[in-house]
């Protein structure tokens, strides 16, 4: 729709939850496929979970199957995919070689022209050793980004983040006062720590920001055995959830005011409020007492 002054008011999200299995091509076609459902559904901009392209932890499996981003087939397949519906399509994140033994975990953004308008290389390295047994170790693997990443969309503009990035919030604040007022963060949550955190970390993003939160996510038992939590999905700028997904692939979907923005940020101002200050080490004993009772 366009509101008066003729820019876009409301528009129309497509969250693409995937099962990610090793193979590329395998994944790029099961992308392509639920695009396509949300593109038919109506959807204007359209995202994908981190790891669109492969769900591999193992270095000896990992880098034989992927490419740099020249050389990268499911990144020339969504350009040409956004060009031909004519969507903002945002892939949650490929693995992308950037060297023999290094590759980024990057987040595309591309335009109905088919054209990369932006790029995200995940900051937030994911090395975690979990309760149940599970170990990851991402910077074995991946290069952290270094700087966070801005787009204006027709509706407004877009902060891009990748999955384990949510547990940091003062890069939301970096990229609210900067002027998003959407915040992309499309996952691969673990199945633990989703059951446990998912909802509330992105409620909080939103909430604490006054933005919406757009989230892809994997879902399911995958082919190299890691299990995701899943769930897409979108919240509003009061913390309210108004589109999930379960833990099969598919496509959610949700229409998205941007005047909520501004409602909820005029309730709760907070990002005018926030103040620079510093941080102190406390000391044991004020220094005036100190002085007035002397050495012991």
């Amino acid at each position: 729709m366009t509101g008066a002054t003729g820019k876009a008011s409301t528009f129309r999200v497509g969250l693409v939850q995937m099962r990610s299995a090793r193979s590329p091509q395998a994944n790029l076609d099961a992308a392509v496929k639920l695009i396509g459902e949300a593109k038919e559904a109506g959807a204007d901009y359209v995202q994908t979970p981190e790891m669109t392209n492969i769900m591999e932890v193992g270095r000896q499996k990992l880098f034989p199957a992927i490419a740099d981003e020249a050389g990268d087939n499911s990144l020339a397949t969504f350009r040409e995919l956004a060009h031909k519906l004519s969507i903002h399509l945002h892939i949650g994140s490929l693995a992308i070689k950037v060297s023999p033994d290094k590759a980024v975990n990057r987040s595309y953004l591309i335009d109905p022209r088919g054209e990369v308008v932006a790029r995200y290389d995940k900051i937030h390295m994911f090395d975690v050793d979990l309760a149940n047994g599970e170990s990851y170790r991402e910077s074995n693997s991946y290069r952290p980004g270094e700087s966070a990443v801005l787009y204006d969309l027709p509706w407004g503009r877009l902060g891009l983040t990748i999955c384990y990035d949510l547990r940091f919030p003062a890069l939301y604040r970096a990229l609210a006062e900067a002027g998003a007022s959407f915040l992309a963060i499309p996952s691969a949550f673990t199945q633990q720590t989703g059951e446990a955190h998912w909802h509330v970390l992105n409620r909080a993003r939103a909430i604490e920001n006054g933005c919406y939160v757009i989230a892809a996510a994997q879902g399911g038992k995958h082919e190299n055995g890691r299990e995701t939590y899943g769930h897409s999905i979108v919240v509003d700028p009061w913390g309210r959830v108004v589109a999930e997904g379960g833990t099969e692939p598919g496509v959610i979907l949700a229409d998205i005011d941007p005047a909520e923005i501004a409602a909820a940020r005029g309730r709760i101002p907070s990002l005018q409020h926030g103040r620079r200050f510093e941080v102190v080490e406390p000391l044991a004993e004020p220094a005036h007492l100190r002085a007035v009772r002397g050495p012991a």
